[in-house]
């Protein structure tokens, strides 16, 4: 017996058929004209009159973030936007390197608690900051990125410094955009902001084509040909052009929001902050490990000081966290850190990551109670589950926290022969360090009485920056900052080079201080090209250049296990008279005058004041002096 629909006609299926075919092409011509942005026109016109361009748009977004420098080294892709921040009052700082401006971004924000801003343009100019956002993604620094880019109808078709910009960033960076219209530059900058602000800072990446950032007259003089091509298919390709032309200037000059987006911070919980009070409140022997996680709200720096004096837990400080209790402060302990970890009975490590710093967690007491705090989970647990374990995990804020610990604990004490007992191995390796600097040296001057006298001659309202290995290394264990936020070096990834672009963005970020750079002779190579910099944007800062003619960290440990020292060699150069070329200001120190290391150095302090930049090239003596893991 036939079903009915086995019994229909055949010739009835037909229209059904028609139906969905016409269904179909409607949907298809629908979606084209989407994508075309016909719909758009509709309600949105182009002002093919305006002389307006997409950097305005840019640059104003950046004004009402506060933004008041951009970092830079120039580059026609990203022209408009450079001219567009001159005109709106925000100051355009061009670098002699990619990596510097970067840098210098990386530090406005660390001391600023803003966004640090950094234009770039594409290809090289954008494969050249990759080191110094790896950075800025480790040292947890919100910086924005923004990069040049070869037109939106010419990508993947061979065009100049043309290359998948976003593959190389998706990896480094919490936010990754490419602008196709004009109209999307605002949302798609205020969504980046934000994005390198919320939960866990760190680096965004947002790609400007040219002609999203090029007036519309001289984007259409590039993108139409004058003389269009006859027949059909040259009318077809003449009208896709001007229709892309106009898709992507419709709408571009429409009033939008441009101010910031809110953040996403995360915070403690009550009912966490409770269990870490009674944690705490039961130890005899209670440490405190603060990491620059602490110090992401510069603004909060003197409340969160206060705090910790009041909660009267000795504490280790590192990062950005340096210089948070100021100069030799009782708590503040800062040698022997492992001992001290395996003795205590409650730790708190707020910011800070069981990473190679803490031995991976191994340097943890499994006797002792842990309390961590991070804003990232994943850094909170890391390595929890082969050589630690948590007591209390909170993922939150870390300078809120610790407020509101204090809050919780008020009228807390603890046995003060606890800090008296981690502060006499603080005081034995002082002694040691005395010792060091009184030894003689074969020739030039002993680096630890050089680095005594710069801890004597440091100013209160000095900022040090630290670029380097041996002599920097050193320098971390004599010389204090003397405040919060007085502390500038790379972070975890420990990267060379940061000297002059993390100066650079200190000056300019507290114009006040006094921007004193240590480095390295090895490390002082990346950065004495931007004493040009200095120069020509007049910022006075002072670099001492440790310089013991050679890669001395390195070196040390290759020759005694490998007995070679290959590729670590290098010379007594002359940095000073490099950096006179250069139109600073230059000093020497050596064995010559080394009973006028403080004479230099307040002649140095004393150029800066009057606008100068200043490198104190010191020659220094190799050593076989040793500490730890520190040599000197």
């Amino acid at each position: 017996m036939e079903t009915p629909a086995a019994a229909a006609p055949a010739g009835s299926l037909f229209p059904s058929f028609l139906l969905l075919a016409c269904g179909t092409l409607v949907a298809a011509l629908l979606g084209a004209a989407h994508r075309l942005g016909l719909f758009y026109q509709l309600l949105h016109k182009v002002d093919k009159a305006s002389v307006r361009h997409g950097g305005e748009n840019v640059a104003a977004v950046l004004r009402a973030h506060g933004v008041r420098f951009i970092f830079t080294l120039v580059g026609g892709h990203i022209s408009p936007l450079l001219v567009a921040c001159e005109k709106l009052g925000i100051r355009v700082v061009d670098t002699r390197h990619e990596v510097t401006a970067v840098f210098a971004a990386d530090a406005m924000a660390r001391l600023s608690g803003t966004v640090g801003v950094v234009a770039v343009t594409a290809g090289p100019g954008l494969t050249n900051t990759v080191t110094a956002v790896k950075n800025a993604q480790v040292a947890q620094s919100p910086v924005l990125l923004l990069g040049g880019a070869a037109s939106t109808l010419l990508q993947n078709r061979g065009a100049l410094q043309a290359v998948d910009q976003l593959s190389l960033f998706r990896p480094l960076c919490k936010f990754c955009a490419s602008v196709r219209r004009v109209r999307e530059i605002v949302p798609t900058l205020r969504a980046a902001m934000a994005a390198a602000q919320s939960g866990t800072p760190g680096p965004v990446f947002v790609e400007l084509p040219i002609d999203v950032l090029y007036p519309y007259f001289m984007v259409q003089k590039e993108m139409v040909p004058a003389k269009p091509r006859k027949g059909l298919v040259g009318r077809v390709v003449s009208w896709y052009l001007e229709n892309y032309l106009a898709n992507l200037f419709a709408g571009a000059w429409e009033p939008q929001p441009e101010g910031p987006l809110p953040l996403d911070i995360p915070q403690a919980s009550p009912q966490q902050v409770q269990r870490c009070v009674e944690i705490l409140s039961r130890a005899k022997r209670p440490l405190m490990v603060l990491g620059s996680q602490a110090l992401l709200t510069p603004k909060s720096a003197d409340k969160l000081r206060a705090a910790v004096e009041t909660l009267g837990v000795p504490c280790f400080l590192g990062g950005m966290a340096r210089g948070l209790l100021g100069r030799n402060h009782p708590l503040h302990i800062r040698e022997n850190r492992s001992a001290a970890l395996k003795k205590a009975d409650v730790i708190v490590l707020a910011g800070t990551v069981c990473d190679f710093r803490l031995s991976y967690g191994r340097v943890l007491s499994h006797s002792s109670k842990i309390i961590i705090v991070n804003r990232n989970r994943e850094d909170m647990l890391l390595n929890s589950d082969v050589f630690w374990k948590p007591q209390e995990a909170v993922q939150g804020d870390v300078g809120s926290f610790v407020l509101k610990l204090v809050e919780g604990l008020q009228g807390q004490t603890w046995a003060p022969d606890w800090v008296e007992e981690l502060r006499e191995a603080d005081r034995q390796k002082e002694q040691t360090f005395r010792e060091k600097a009184a030894m003689p040296v074969a020739q030039h001057l002993n680096p630890v009485r050089v680095l005594q006298l710069v801890e004597e001659t440091l100013p209160d309202n000095s900022i040090l920056v630290v670029d380097g290995g041996d002599f920097v290394g050193t320098a971390a264990h004599l010389v204090q900052p003397r405040g919060p936020l007085r502390w500038l070096d790379p972070g975890a990834f420990g990267t060379l080079g940061v000297g002059a672009g993390f100066a650079l963005g200190a000056k300019l970020c507290q114009p006040d201080a006094e921007v004193w750079c240590l480095f390295g002779d090895g490390a002082f190579g990346y950065s004495l090209i931007e004493f040009d910099t200095f120069v020509r944007h007049k910022i006075p800062v002072m670099a001492l250049v440790g310089n013991d003619a050679g890669w001395t960290q390195i070196s040390r440990e290759q020759v005694l296990s490998l007995g070679s020292n290959v590729a670590c060699g290098l010379a007594y150069t002359d940095y000073h008279k490099a950096a006179m070329g250069l139109g600073a200001r230059g000093l020497l120190l050596s064995r010559e005058n080394e009973d006028q290391v403080v004479k230099v150095l307040h002649d140095a302090q004393q150029q800066c004041r009057d606008g100068h930049p200043v490198v104190v090239n010191i020659l220094i003596g190799r050593t076989d002096f040793r500490d730890g893991s520190i040599a000197v």
